[in-house]
């Protein structure tokens, strides 16, 4: 073969592979073309998502919250509801104690006292509360004893202050130390004689509660209970023969009537009371 022959052929297959090379760079830049355009495709997509999910994340939260803040005004409004009976309740009561006269607390009737009042008054005292026993009865700290008192002698119409102070007397701070004993659950010496006498006992401590406040109530009135009667001494009693704190106490009740023989009985209470105020 000449050299010419040889030098053409040569020049043809040089041709020709220039021509798969360019095929293939075209496929080449064809295919990734594709494949950047399936990239930003998808890269689109997701940021669409992204942004969909972020919307709708946004709009859930922003319910949540209204309907939170919605709930909030509600609570709000309610317990400014509540505080505003509160209020007035107590300004009405007020208005009837600034009426009282000196000698004559009544037993009965509305209050400004409420329960974080007696509590308050326990503990400027300073003495201990006998949870160990008490708490057996149901009443485990001072707040639940005072709450106790609080209830069950608006339940009955007497005031609170009244039979927590007399509680306060009778029990020296509950601390006992006479012929009853803290288990019997008595606040009041209800049954109480002297002479070793115990008195009565009472299954726990919301019991021993009432019955010393439909005590109250019948030396008080003779208005009917309100509730069943756990008083056992209930009967016994003179109805409405110590309207006022200070007649509880025979010697200062004009018909000697009353609850206890000790001199100033009721007027002690009824300095208490003052006390509690403060």
């Amino acid at each position: 073969m000449s050299g010419i022959k040889r030098e053409t052929i040569i020049r043809v297959i040089l041709g020709i592979c220039m021509i798969f090379v360019s095929i293939g760079m075209i496929y080449g830049k064809s295919k990734a073309g594709n494949a950047d355009e399936k990239g930003r495709t998808y890269i689109e997509e997701s940021e669409k998502t992204a942004k969909q999910k972020n919307t709708e994340k946004s709009r859930k939260d922003s319910t949540e919250s209204t309907k939170a803040d919605s709930t909030i005004k509600d609570q709000m409004t309610e317990a400014q509801q509540l505080s505003d009976t509160e209020a007035k309740d107590i300004a009405e009561a007020e208005a009837v104690e600034a009426s009282i006269q000196p000698g004559q607390y009544p037993v009965m009737g509305i209050s400004s006292i409420r329960a974080w009042q007696l509590v308050n008054y326990f503990k400027a005292h300073g003495s201990t509360y006998p949870a160990e026993v008490l708490t057996q009865g149901g009443a485990p700290d001072i707040e639940t004893f005072a709450q106790m008192y609080y209830e069950e002698a608006t339940a009955e119409g007497v005031r609170p202050e009244v039979a927590f102070a007399q509680a306060m007397k009778e029990t020296g701070w509950l601390q006992y130390g006479g012929d009853m004993q803290i288990t019997q659950y008595n606040f009041a010496g209800i049954g109480t004689t002297g002479g070793g006498v115990p008195g009565n006992s009472y299954p726990d401590v919301r019991t021993g509660i009432r019955a010393q406040i439909q005590h109250l109530k019948a030396y008080a009135t003779d208005e009917a209970l309100a509730g069943e009667c756990v008083d056992d001494r209930y009967s016994y009693v003179t109805k409405g023969s110590a309207p006022y704190v200070e007649w509880l106490g025979q010697k200062e009740n004009p018909e000697g009537y009353g609850w206890a023989t000790g001199e100033r009985y009721g007027y002690d209470i009824v300095e208490m009371i003052h006390a509690m105020r403060k």
